[in-house]
């Protein structure tokens, strides 16, 4: 049958985010001074299961191959590849999310729950999303101070962390002109490194927490260099990376042959990948995925 997106039928104020019971255990625990920065301004405990178990990666087996127009199973997050650094995430519940959104996304008539966008370059982000998207964020605030989100949507927690970025031109820096988003779901805790310029500081680390998947810019040049680029990963140990901001088989290849000794490599998964957390790979692996406008399901 053809997709057909929810739109109007999203409540706007979803159901609080519950964490699962071995999380809120371990949430319980007294916060370092590396993991302040989950904390609100007045002091609270602002819920993130990804820095609460940031020191219990899981040892497991494998990830699966899927279309995004297919049913989803419990438990399960599924990644679709669209292009540059655009990635629909969908979850069982039926919630759709859009990083690095620039306005299109194929033919399909998908209306997102939510987009997040940077502004480095005009490829990331636009002026004009659709105003029935009930939620825009923007990766950016007034310039300098960065921008602090944490979008609690039942199925969902994105928050974001902030980085520099260069300006256009390359002269002078944004402090906090770039964020790192990250999505709360189904026990994982998945990242995308927007237009990353610099490896992020150990404060920034801390914030991000444990990923069990990130989507990772390769250019080489246009974010990070790829030796500081392959740094950032094999620091942050998730189990599955997934390049992203390539703009030729050099450049993913350049990449592929740096992490090749510390991380498995597959290349068989289409433009979509399912995950979820009882399937992660024992050893931590690079998904390649082919970028796929969406397109409606045939008949």
């Amino acid at each position: 049958m053809p997709f057909t997106p929810r739109t109007s039928d999203r409540p706007r104020h979803p159901a609080p985010f519950t964490a699962l019971a071995p999380v809120a255990t371990l949430a319980a625990l007294a916060l370092t001074a590396d993991e302040a920065r989950a904390q609100s301004t007045d002091g609270s405990r602002r819920p993130s299961h990804c820095i609460a178990i940031a020191d219990a990666a899981p040892g497991l087996t494998y990830v699966h191959k899927a279309a995004w127009t297919d049913p989803l199973p419990d438990y399960t997050v599924r990644l679709h590849y669209i292009t540059h650094a655009s990635f629909l995430l969908q979850t069982q519940g039926g919630l759709n999310i859009v990083t690095d959104y620039t306005g299109f996304t194929g033919t399909a008539p998908l209306i997102p729950d939510v987009v997040t966008m940077n502004h480095a370059h005009s490829s990331h982000w636009t002026s004009a999303p659709d105003p029935a998207i009930p939620h825009v964020l923007e990766g950016w605030g007034v310039y300098g101070e960065g921008i602090d989100h944490h979008l609690d949507l039942g199925d969902m927690l994105i928050r974001n962390v902030s980085t520099d970025i260069r300006s256009p031109y390359g002269e002078g820096v944004e402090e906090s002109g770039n964020s790192v988003f990250i999505f709360e779901v189904e026990g994982l805790c998945i990242g995308h490194l927007g237009h990353l310029h610099h490896i992020p500081s150990d404060a920034q680390f801390a914030a991000m927490g444990r990923l069990d998947v990130v989507m990772a810019p390769v250019d080489g040049g246009m974010t990070l260099p790829l030796p500081e680029m392959i740094t950032t990963l094999k620091r942050l140990k998730s189990s599955v990376v997934i390049p992203m901001h390539w703009f030729s088989t050099y450049s993913l290849q350049a990449f592929l042959a740096g992490m090749q000794d510390d991380f498995a490599i597959d290349m068989s998964k289409g433009s979509s990948v399912e995950v979820s957390l009882r399937d992660l790979p024992d050893r931590p692996t690079i998904v390649v995925l082919a970028p796929e406008w969406l397109e409606d399901a045939p008949d």
